[in-house]
């Protein structure tokens, strides 16, 4: 029978010396574990998962939302195929989205008008300065957007104030498009047929943008702002998008001015938005970039930013399909959306100079987070830095008392439990980053997991989690020995067995003591930062601190130091595992997904990288949430089976990877690889060379392709000598076939760079005409270590003015996009820099190696005979990936030497 004052749940235990001392239960530990992961998961689930009921046309009503009307669109655009720019299909999407807005016009409310335009953009050029358009210019024409404005018939005001609601009708060519984005064009016009009813009450008007060039550089969204009449009126901005496909739809960015993202989460049914993704994605971790920007940038306006992002791995692949489509997601981002316009578009929205002037300060921006999806928690950065000044305050100066009472045992006390967690990390690291090393030499494929993400636990979350163990029982055996010597004066009165009880309590303490510290130092750097996510940090640091003071009371030296009680543990940990568990989920499956994407420029990063990556965002979150919890495990009896069942969990997981039991890919879940037909041909002062034709193969997708290519079997030799430079998107691993592969294209398509000619007076200046031939999408390089400035013309028009370049790398890089009657004829005048290469000939008088003047790739969006015959051949469990800098399935590469 345990003594009187031993706490529930722990036993007694006899040492070899015969001194009893309490021991907590194994199974006390393993159930707080359980319980706690169990917690965790519950919270993800009601967070992300847990979503409303689609309803039919007859339960929404006139003036409600309809997932099943919305699905209707959906499965009308996506069954047109892929639908890019200047394609066929997209055509036929115009005409269908075209149809529906009409048929919303005369359905509307008899107060409300409804306009339609057709619009057709004219050629521009979109030179944004940040994130992914650094050094680029993004030129588009014979662009058509579908434009609705909603807006009351009697209120005046309503036509020069209005609220921009956004997504695009382009997909990239790889993909049908059901989640990027024919879901989001589809909430669009179920959401604009239901606004149509209730607008004769509004302020002001709602302007539905359904864009097109999106996939191509945000041209749609920029070709709105900068050629529409209508868009001088807008005063708020949201766009809707997808990086995945369904779930529920998350606010990812919001801003800068707070207005919009107070009244969604005074609005929305199902809120749903974390700013630790806004902080993410404006870091640049993520290289994406959505028409928000466009609307922030160029427009200078406030708003909201939406995204889908459940299943990302199929993010512009084959398997963005409407068969994957979670039922309750487009009912529930309508209906959020639906709520929002009622509560914003009826009220007075500040004008663009009011706005900007409290953006300025940087006090109105707003922090902001949901609750299991269904309360959202929104307030200003003022008051977040009046909140953490005070919290860190408090805490500094709780610890300097603490220790002053304490002295220099608890001075030392606290520096070795600070080691402790230190040692946590360093283990942690050190167990689950090698394996991020060993995947790629033991598997096929070096993210095996991707189509099967729980198999992240095995391999990086087990061996974490048996560092963060091994880490902090190190640190808690150096402290124990410490205790125990200070202690051993102090304690002289009292017995052997209350003296090692009393160390034990004392040490466990201290543990857990130090979880705060790691968390009051993230406070810190976030508060001097104004990182929004810091409110993170607040929660994991006071929650646990208020449970301990609150139920573990002041230590006197008349009252010895018990085992801490569980209930402070669960009390401590319950509001930040509600607050921020589905956030740690949700954010590890979107790494996962962005595996089958992970290398930008296929070859060019090592095959580990993604790998370490996850393995390291996985010991952090380990090491940050469970050291409360992890202060518990020493006195337990459950070391031995918690570490065995730990490697057994490692170890079951590599024999899968090993075994080839899971397969990596599936054909829900593909890899990303690219099959393009190439021509390459240089041209020297306008002599044409004869032209290289051969098919290249590729993947974003870490991992060799030898194994697609057995499958194939037609001849490709894969390796890091098989270097390709698509201009911007460069091949450091591939696959090519033999040269002279014809069919399928002719010279007639091949593009001209001619050199009309090249003058010197003050300056040199060389004149080129550009013929892109059959190609509206193509890439041009231009080497800026040569070229100071340049003019870029279309029939006279200048597109580029001079001025204001940047460049990356020493390249400035124009993308071109356009639709069908887009021009393929241009004018491009040079400026060089005085300091430019005048000879480029080595010691024995042969010309060196250097950079081309000029680099271009001109794309078509048709398959040769051999191409066609390599994607029959491809594996189920490959897809291709699109994207602005990837070329279509033929190709044509030539550039320009520098000229002497």
């Amino acid at each position: 029978m345990p003594p009187r004052n031993s706490p529930p749940g722990n036993a007694e235990v006899v040492n070899s010396s015969g001194v009893k001392y309490p021991k907590r239960s194994a199974l006390v530990w393993l159930a707080l574990f359980v319980v706690i992961i169990y917690f965790s998961w519950a919270v993800h689930y009601y967070q992300f998962d847990n979503m409303p009921a689609p309803l039919g046309a007859d339960h929404a009503g006139k003036r409600g939302f309809s997932e099943v009307e919305a699905i209707r669109h959906v499965r009308a655009l996506t069954q047109v195929g892929p639908h890019s720019i200047g394609s066929d299909a997209l055509d036929d999407a115009l005409q269908y989205v075209l149809a529906e807005a009409e048929k919303i016009k005369k359905m509307a409310h008899w107060e409300v008008d409804v306009q339609v335009d057709f619009f057709h953009a004219k050629s521009g050029a979109n030179r944004m300065v940040s994130g992914l358009f650094v050094g680029k210019t993004l030129i588009y024409s014979d662009l058509y957007h579908i434009i609705l404005r909603i807006l009351p018939k009697y209120a005046s005001e309503a036509e020069d104030n209005a609220i921009l609601v956004s997504s695009h009708i382009d997909t990239v060519f790889s993909t049908e498009g059901a989640g990027d984005c024919s879901s989001c064009v589809a909430v669009m016009l179920e959401l604009a047929r239901g606004v149509s009813q209730w607008a004769h009450g509004f302020k002001n008007a709602v302007i539905f943008l359904f864009n097109t060039g999106e996939e191509e550089g945000l041209n749609g969204a920029h070709s709105f702002i900068t050629q529409h009449p209508w868009s001088s009126t807008i005063r708020m901005a949201i766009d809707l998008e997808a990086m995945g496909i369904g779930g529920k739809s998350s606010i990812f960015q919001a801003g800068p001015h707070p207005l919009a993202i107070e009244n969604f989460a005074k609005a929305a049914k199902y809120p749903n938005g974390q700013i630790v993704s806004q902080d993410i994605f404006s870091s640049g971790v993520i290289k994406s970039a959505t028409d928000f920007q466009v609307y922030q940038e160029v427009a200078g306006l406030s708003g909201l930013d939406f995204a889908y992002t459940d299943n990302s791995a199929v993010y512009h692949t084959k398997n963005d399909k409407l068969e994957l489509l979670k039922p309750g997601s487009l009912q529930h981002l309508g209906d959020n959306m639906l709520a929002f316009l009622l509560q914003t578009a009826p009220s007075n929205l500040p004008k663009g100079k009011a706005m900007e002037a409290e953006e300025k300060t940087g006090h109105e921006t707003a922090i902001f987070f949901d609750i299991l999806g269904t309360y959202m928690v929104v307030y200003r950065q003022r008051f977040a830095n009046l909140l953490h000044n005070s919290v860190i305050m408090q805490s500094i100066l709780i610890w300097v008392t603490s220790l002053l009472m304490g002295g220099y045992p608890a001075a030392v006390s606290l520096a070795l439990s600070c080691l402790s967690v230190i040692l946590m990390w360093i283990f942690s690291l050190s167990f689950s980053i090698p394996v991020g090393f060993l995947l790629p030499l033991i598997s096929s494929s070096p993210v095996p997991f991707v189509a099967n993400p729980w198999l992240v636990v095995g391999l990086f979350a087990a061996p974490a989690f048996l560092g963060a163990l091994t880490g902090q029982h190190l640190g808690y055996l150096i402290l124990h020995s410490y205790l125990s010597h200070a202690s051993s004066k102090r304690m002289q009165n009292l017995s052997p067995v209350i003296q090692a009880d009393v160390i034990k309590f004392e040490a466990e303490r201290w543990l857990f003591k130090a979880g705060f510290v790691q968390w009051f130092v993230l406070l810190m750097v976030g508060n001097y930062y104004k990182i929004g996510s810091s409110y993170v940090a607040l929660v994991w640091l006071v929650s646990p601190a208020f449970a301990y003071g609150f139920l573990e009371a002041t230590l006197s030296p008349v009252r010895l130091p018990r085992p801490l009680k569980i209930v402070t543990l669960l009390m401590g940990i319950s509001l930040p595992i509600l607050l921020s568990a589905g956030m740690f989920i949700r954010m590890a499956g979107t790494l996962i997904g962005t595996a089958v994407r992970f290398d930008r420029n296929p070859g060019s990063t090592p095959e580990w990288l993604g790998n370490v990556i996850i393995a390291i965002y996985i010991a952090a979150v380990i090491c940050l949430t469970l050291a409360y919890l992890l202060s518990y495990f020493h006195l337990s009896g459950a070391k031995k089976s918690i570490v065995l069942s730990t490697c057994m969990l490692f170890g079951l997981s590599l024999a899968v990877v090993l075994s080839g039991t899971v397969p990596s890919f599936t054909e829900d879940t593909a890899r990303a690889v690219n099959v393009v037909h190439v021509v390459d041909t240089t041209e020297k002062y306008g002599e044409m060379q004869d032209p290289r034709s051969y098919i290249s193969i590729f993947s974003t997708t870490p991992g060799n392709l030898i194994k697609e290519v057995e499958q194939i079997n037609e001849g490709f030799v894969c390796g890091r000598d098989k270097v390709l430079d698509f201009v911007t998107f460069s091949v450091k691993y591939g696959c090519l076939t033999n040269d002279d592969i014809g069919g399928g294209w002719s010279k007639s398509d091949i593009p001209v760079l001619h050199v009309d000619s090249d003058t010197e007076g003050d300056g040199r200046t060389t004149q080129i005409s550009i013929d892109t031939k059959v190609s509206t999408r193509w890439s041009l390089a231009i080497n800026t270590q040569e070229i100071e400035d340049f003019l870029f013309k279309e029939n006279s028009d200048e597109l580029v003015p001079l001025g204001g370049k940047g460049s990356n790398n020493g390249w400035h890089i124009f993308q071109f996009s356009g639709g069908k009657n887009s021009p393929t004829r241009f004018d491009l005048t040079l400026f060089w820099r005085k300091n430019s290469t005048k000879s480029a000939h080595n010691a024995d008088g042969q010309r060196a190696e250097q950079r081309p003047l000029l680099k271009l790739r001109t794309d078509v969006n048709r398959l040769t005979p051999k191409a066609a015959r390599v994607l029959t051949k491809l594996p189920s469990w490959c897809s291709q990936f699109g994207k602005s800098t990837s070329p279509y399935n033929l190709a044509f590469l030539t550039s320009l030497p520098v000229l002497f």
